[in-house]
């Protein structure tokens, strides 16, 4: 009975080590994605007008690090917010944590080197060498092509300098341990040629992080089928929204044409367009729909033929539950 006594003891002070050392490995050296690269961007006129257009309205960037005004129908930027962050993230949206987009003006990111910003966007990693919560997709923003990261960081240059804080983020456990592991290197590409409309349609889906809405994501874990539809948003108000199937099967877009595919975007950057007051507990989505509106039809219409090639799912997607239904 004692030498069973001894050898689970020494079996419990193995394990106990063992899981201090993986501890002790998840905080102290990851993430580790390398040193940021040496580079300084140049701060032309094409590089600063391509890199607003991705920010804007493909990457939408100034979507997330702008305050939203949640009272508008897809929670467009409040005007003068662009770039100051602030926009929370918080618990009762279903995020393991608190979390605040960061002010990415000179006023906040301003004392950061142009390749620390570049390593940021493409692997997830801060300055600090802290590791960001991939409500950046970062992980889609390392799949692109250099030169589009750097016009947009020439963009965020050209912001107007605010200065604010915002209060430090907190982990649920274990998300404080597992966010570590999470950035890796950038694995860039070339832009295709706009010509071969469904490789580019596919590099500009990547570019707006579409799959990370429209495949069910439980706690982090695919759990759908790809581009099906059905990750679920909480909203403040209790109702639950859910994004939708986007591949050709006819619960999806399958019965739609390139044409309404386009206009369906198109309709919110038409100047009789007036945005729409949404009161609680009426319909309300987190699609970004006003600044995808400002994309190019070259770039929306490929969209849409690469969507065309995916693999069709049967999904029939509940977008919307009202509170207390």
């Amino acid at each position: 009975m004692k030498n069973l006594t001894k050898i689970l003891l020494v079996f419990f002070g193995i394990m106990v080590f063992i899981v201090a050392i993986g501890l002790w490995y998840l905080k102290s050296y990851l993430p580790n994605v390398g040193p940021a690269p040496d580079l300084k961007v140049e701060l032309t006129y094409e590089r600063q007008i391509h890199g607003s257009y991705l920010a804007n309205h493909v990457m939408v960037c100034i979507d997330c690090h702008s305050l939203r005004d949640w009272e508008i129908f897809s929670g467009p930027p409040i005007p003068g917010t662009e770039g100051s962050g602030g926009e929370r993230f918080g618990r009762d949206f279903g995020f393991p944590g608190e979390f605040y987009s960061p002010n990415i003006t000179p006023g906040g990111i301003g004392q950061w080197t142009d390749g620390e910003v570049f390593r940021a966007i493409t692997t997830g990693v801060t300055r600090e060498g802290k590791a960001i919560f991939p409500v950046m997709p970062y992980l889609d923003y390392g799949k692109l092509d250099e030169s589009d990261i750097l016009d947009v960081i020439a963009f965020i240059r050209s912001l107007p300098p605010v200065e604010n804080s915002f209060p430090e983020r907190e982990f649920d456990f274990p998300m404080g341990l597992i966010v570590n592991t999470i950035p890796k290197k950038a694995d860039l590409t070339i832009r295709p040629n706009p010509l071969d409309k469904v490789d580019y349609g596919k590099y500009v889906f990547t570019a707006a992080a579409c799959t990370d809405c429209h495949t069910k994501e439980v706690k982090g874990k695919v759990v759908g089928e790809y581009l099906a539809g059905g990750f679920e948003f909480n909203l403040p108000d209790g109702s639950v929204l859910r994004s939708s199937n986007i591949t050709p099967h006819v619960t999806g877009i399958g019965l739609w044409n390139e044409e309404f595919f386009v206009n369906r975007f198109r309709v919110f950057s038409d100047p009789a367009y007036i945005p729409e007051k949404v009161n609680p507990g009426e319909f309300m989505t987190v699609m970004p729909w006003i600044m995808y509106s400002g994309m190019s039809h070259e770039d929306l219409s490929s969209i849409f033929q690469y969507l065309r090639t995916v693999a069709p799912s049967e999904n029939v997607v509940e977008r919307f539950t009202f509170a207390g239904r």
